[in-house]
């Protein structure tokens, strides 16, 4: 028989049962029996049936969520294929007898000799007041003291997900309740009613065999929801019966249906906000075809409650730094979705959490992630709700003219607009995180001792007093609050409102080799990649920054379509040029508020590098890593500039003894490049060699005015330098200036930026290549960590890469 034969058929007898009231009612028990998969009601014959135990049968029910949109009819839906549904892992074993038991922990039905489950059990027991208190007691954070705050202990009466995460969606956000919800809204429909739902929801599914015209025909409404949750999971059967509802006319049943579910409304909102923001990687410039996947990719970096600045000691010639930098131990570490399962000091709950980091460390990225894995079950699925409000939104909301008045509520909806009138945030048993990242975009300083108390989350206030009283506690009370910033933005913040400081430390060896086969479907490629990297030491030392290493991945992907490369190490300078380049162009872009084709630099961004070059040269002279606000100010510097926005910079915890705030830069070799690219930019703009003015001694040679101002002669003056100090004190100086001086670097790389795109190419390189040749030498075999290093400058000035 062809569909529409069928249809008919079924109309022609529903018109014979309609003159027959009483067969309408026996229909209408029918479709009130129990659910036989998830609902938590008894049926009528319940008594009996637990009577009958022992006869019965568990149902085993396995769950794995995914969330994805609702799609509105008639579009069709593609879900997997059946009996092993990837979309939401839900699967059913139906008993082949209609008379079905349940349990009186899990109320599922159970078929006979069936193993029990135990997933659901306090769920659908009842949560009172007192297991709350004890479940939020038990899921608390610790900080301040030397060793890593310790987890909360599993024990029995508490559940636990895949990933061994504590946590428990709330019961109205759980498959029970919805389960339940949807069942006795579509109950209530006439069968005409109920037919033209089936047919539509029959119709998005139409491209697969997932429902089938004989699940529109044959059996009970219970099977039909049943199947419909098992292929499209609980978030999106909820929003198909919604619009299916709507779709035959039933607003009301389709209203009292959204209301009865309005919390898991909200949280499906925000999941997929949250999922559409972050499931797509986004690095660098966007590339058709080039889009990563962020779950395919990441790797989690080291994430410690013990921050001493993150900067890494570590350095390829020197043996010790010149100003002493602490690094954390291991077992400081935690992971990323273990932040809000700690405990502090008096066993109470952590409502504030700080997580700083080095500039290009991973802050945003270790953010997408957090959320996704919210957003997709895999963790922390005990918060509710999880809010982004990003500093950036707060300050473009600041610079409107003039700034609006809103309420935090208000602020809500605004990016969230699905949230209106959300009132379960004011509720004192909600658990929800509201994430606050880049607080140095927030670019003014907040009043934290006078700003007024706002406590009501519906009074309107100006967005400085808003963060302020976020912050404290005032608004949102019930929330916990993750900040995210630099340290020098976010030291602001009085120690008073943060319970936890984290720091993220990046990548450990096996992590950045990880990241880089993560990233190429090819293994040969990868392999080749991770070997050429480690061809560098100091390259390999900066891959501790997630960012140095997704452009290690980059540039080596690239490179290594041409035939022949990989036959020579890598040169260094290109990449800290290239370091450079980005940073500031993410300073244009969003600090400065350049949108992605206008990142054009000015007199004044090159001006701005040049003076931050200028301090690291003095630096370099004074044999100091670190540096004060002062040092700024003398080189006609702001502060926030310098530490904050430019990106090379950051701030270490520990003050100077006299109590200054102390800074460095993101790396010691990062500061012997920002020095060596001033003393190039000057000899290159003003032909100016300042390394004479120090009094070098200069060879006949050089004697002539023209050969004063040679770049030969601004090597002499750097190899003397270097020569005449402690090993590591100019050589990597020494090497950088070599690398600028090489076409690729100064003409292709900088001339774009720093200079004009049509600067004529750099003149007596040949000179340059000789001296450093007669200088190799010269030292042949008097000290074997020099001489790599003078045959490495060599090679970063001559040495021409594909």
């Amino acid at each position: 028989m062809d569909p529409d034969t069928e249809v008919q058929s079924f109309f022609r007898q529903e018109d014979d049962k309609e003159d027959d009231k009483e067969d309408d009612e026996e229909e209408k028990k029918k479709w009130k029996r129990p659910s036989s998969s998830y609902g938590s009601m008894k049926s009528d014959s319940d008594d009996m049936e637990e009577e009958d135990e022992e006869e019965g049968e568990y149902e085993e029910v396995e769950y794995k969520d995914e969330v994805a949109e609702a799609c509105p009819p008639p579009c069709p839906l593609a879900p997997p294929d059946f009996p092993s549904p990837q979309g939401t892992g839900l699967q059913i074993i139906r008993s082949e007898s209609p008379e079905t038991l349940y349990t009186m922990t899990t109320q599922l039905t159970k078929p006979p000799g069936a193993v029990v489950i135990e997933t659901r059990s306090s769920d659908l027991e009842g949560c009172s007041e007192a297991d709350d208190e004890e479940e939020d007691m038990d899921e608390i954070l610790v900080n301040h003291s030397p060793e890593p705050p310790e987890l909360v202990e599993v024990d029995d009466t508490m559940q636990t997900d895949e990933n061994s995460q504590l946590g428990r969606l709330h019961p109205e956000q759980d498959l029970p309740h919805i389960f339940k919800s949807i069942q006795d809204t579509v109950t209530d429909l006439t069968k005409e009613e109920l037919f033209k739902f089936k047919m539509g929801i029959y119709q998005w599914q139409s491209s697969t065999s997932s429902i089938t015209m004989t699940h529109v025909m044959e059996g009970d409404i219970l099977d039909f929801v049943d199947r419909l949750i098992e292929i499209l999971g609980v978030d999106r059967s909820l929003m198909h019966t919604i619009s299916a509802l709507e779709s035959i006319n039933k607003k009301e049943a389709a209203e009292a249906l959204r209301n009865k579910c309005k919390r898991a409304l909200y949280r499906y909102h925000l999941k997929q906000y949250l999922i559409r923001k972050h499931h797509v990687i986004r690095e660098g410039v966007v590339r058709a075809g080039k889009q990563n996947l962020l779950d395919t990719i990441y790797v989690e970096p080291q994430i410690s409650t013990c921050g001493y600045g993150g900067v890494d000691p570590t350095h390829e010639l020197r043996l010790h730094s010149p100003s002493p930098l602490q690094v954390p131990s291991s077992d400081t570490f935690v992971s990323l979705n273990d932040l809000f399962r700690l405990q502090k000091e008096g066993g109470s709950p952590v409502r504030t959490v700080m997580t700083t980091g080095i500039p290009g460390i991973g802050m945003s990225v270790s953010v997408g992630k957090f959320s996704l894995d919210w957003a997709e079950q895999r963790a922390n699925k005990d918060l509710q709700f999880v809010i982004k409000l990003s500093f950036r939104m707060f300050w473009l909301l600041r610079n409107k003219n003039p700034p609006p008045m809103m309420s935090v509520m208000e602020v809500i909806e605004n990016h969230h607009p699905e949230c209106k009138d959300m009132k379960y945030l004011e509720e004192d048993g909600c658990k929800f995180l509201i994430i606050m990242d880049c607080f140095d975009c927030y670019q003014t300083s907040l009043d934290w001792e006078n700003a007024p108390v706002v406590n009501d989350n519906n009074t309107q206030t100006h967005p400085d007093v808003m963060i302020v009283n976020i912050i404290r506690g005032t608004l949102l009370r019930g929330a916990r609050v993750w900040i995210l910033g630099r340290r020098a933005a976010v030291s602001q913040i009085p120690s008073k409102f943060i319970d936890l400081v984290t720091e993220i430390q990046g990548f450990s060896d096996d992590m950045k080799d990880d990241f880089l086969k993560k990233r190429f479907s090819d293994p040969e490629l990868s392999a080749k990649i991770v070997a050429h990297y480690k061809r560098l030491p100091t390259l390999a030392m900066l891959a501790r920054q997630p960012f140095v290493c997704w452009m290690v991945a980059t540039v080596f992907e690239r490179c290594f379509r041409y035939q022949g490369y990989g036959v020579h190490p890598p040169r260094l300078t290109p990449f800290y040029v290239s370091i450079l380049i980005v940073q500031t162009n993410r300073r244009l872009q969003f600090y400065c508020g350049k949108a992605e084709n206008e990142l054009k630099w000015f007199d004044e961004d090159r001006n701005m590098l040049k003076k931050i070059g200028k301090m690291a040269f003095k630096m370099l002279e004074r044999n100091t890593s670190v540096f004060f606000e002062e040092d700024v100010q003398e080189c006609d510097l702001k502060l926030m500039e310098v530490t904050v926005f430019s990106g090379l910079c950051a701030e270490l915890p520990t003050a100077a003894s006299d109590g200054r705030r102390t800074y460095c830069f993101i790396h010691l070799t990062f500061q012997e490049f920002m020095a060596a690219l001033y003393v190039f930019t000057m000899f290159r703009t003003e032909s100016k060699n300042i390394l004479e003015s120090a009094g070098v001694h200069m060879p006949k040679i050089f004697a002539s005015k023209d050969q004063a101002k040679s770049a030969a002669a601004l090597v002499h003056c750097a190899l003397m330098r270097t020569l005449n100090s402690p090993l590591g004190h100019y050589d990597m100086f020494l090497r950088f200036l070599c690398g600028i001086l090489s076409p690729d670097c100064h003409h292709n790389q900088l001339s774009r930026f720093l200079y004009h795109y049509n600067a004529p190419k750099l003149g007596g390189l040949d000179e340059v290549r000789q001296l450093l040749e007669q200088t190799i030498q010269n030292v042949e075999g008097n000290n074997r960590d020099r001489l790599e290093n003078l045959k490495e400058c060599l090679r970063e000035m001559t040495q021409e890469d594909e």
